[in-house]
């Protein structure tokens, strides 16, 4: 087949450690046709700004745009405006793009017809924390059965992790929408399904993602994923599911589980009130021999210090996840226009809820 030319655009914001890296992957991909790569940079507290203005002078094929407001959405439209092709692959500043990730994406468009491709989201952690949640974030115990966590088969699904996309389709549906600071790919894949556009999987598409290296981080990452799975659940109830449903449920009832078992402690101790509701501790304790026993058995190929940690990563995600959904407000998003394309349902958000 003759491979048209592709723009691959990256938003960027506080990538020091991985964007070097992250550009290398991309520029050695041996993609028979002409590439390009557009960088929309945001305001960053590390070298990232300068890293791109160095590699952008070194390497003619990558271009750097400015993202004032730091949010990807709105850096991938500004991405998008900058790009001068026709094939459009999205990839973040800490993906790793393996060899081959650009033909056989391009390949399978033509293939299959599809407005959009994406493969696995092949987590990989470094230290050994990070190996906890790359095992976490691959199982079926961490994140469900969502085929670019776990992989499968493939087929025409409703997102896949990141996406290389036919521009059309991304201009039809409105670009991305630059109120959603969160779930961007997820949404837009809806509109463009809802389009008539086919968004397809490919277990042959595998893209390295370095995981979370902390509890706070993790926790702040799932956080404001179970907070804008909610807005998608609000503005989508057809799209709820268990696996959407599970990580607020547990959160919920471990934490009202939790609050009865302190004021029967407090009963106990003063000697006067329900004494009984200690029996409220039950919960939680099952709830952590739970993910302690599903994380020690499903890991055993591990290291035992990986394994050790899993339990406390499954729960830092679980729990998060589901505390970020039940206390989402709904002026989460708010109406705006992206500037791309058709007029989008796009919204906009608070800056305080801007990505980690």
């Amino acid at each position: 087949m003759e491979y048209p030319p592709v723009s691959v655009v990256m938003p960027v914001r506080n990538e020091e450690r991985h964007l070097a890296e992250s550009v290398r992957h991309i520029l050695s991909q041996d993609y028979p046709g002409e590439f390009e790569l557009v960088l929309a940079v945001g305001p960053s507290v590390d070298r990232t700004e300068q890293i791109a203005a160095d590699l952008a002078a070194a390497e003619p094929r990558l271009t750097v745009v400015p993202n004032p407001t730091g949010q990807i959405p709105s850096a991938l439209n500004a991405a998008l405006r900058a790009a001068r092709h026709a094939v459009i692959a999205r990839v973040d500043g800490h993906a790793m793009l393996p060899p081959g990730y650009l033909t056989t994406a391009v390949k399978t468009l033509a293939d299959t017809g599809a407005a959009d491709v994406g493969g696995v989201m092949a987590a990989e952690g470094e230290s050994v924390f990070q190996q906890a949640v790359a095992w976490a974030m691959t199982s079926k115990a961490g994140v469900g059965s969502a085929a670019f966590h776990t992989g499968g088969g493939a087929g025409a699904v409703l997102s896949v992790y990141l996406g290389v996309y036919q521009r059309a389709a991304i201009e039809q549906a409105g670009g991305w929408d630059e109120g959603m600071l969160r779930a961007e790919d997820w949404e837009l894949n809806h509109r463009i399904r809802a389009g008539g556009g086919v968004i397809w999987f490919t277990p042959d598409l595998r893209v390295t993602y370095r995981p979370r290296a902390s509890v706070r981080t993790l926790a702040s990452q799932y956080f404001h994923y179970g907070r804008w799975r909610r807005v998608i659940v609000r503005e989508h109830p057809e799209t709820a599911s268990f696996r959407y449903l599970a990580p607020p449920g547990a959160a919920a009832l471990v934490a009202v589980s939790l609050a009865e078992g302190l004021v029967g402690l407090a009963a106990i101790v003063v000697g006067a009130g329900p004494k009984w509701w200690i029996a409220g501790f039950a919960v939680p304790v099952i709830y952590a021999a739970g993910v302690t026993a599903a994380g020690l058995l499903l890991s055993r190929e591990l290291p035992a210090k990986v394994r050790l940690r899993i339990p406390l990563a499954l729960g830092t995600m679980h729990m998060a996840w589901g505390t970020g959904f039940l206390t989402s407000p709904r002026k989460l998003h708010r109406k705006t226009d992206t500037g791309v394309g058709q007029p989008a349902t796009a919204k906009e958000s608070p800056a305080t809820a801007a990505r980690e």
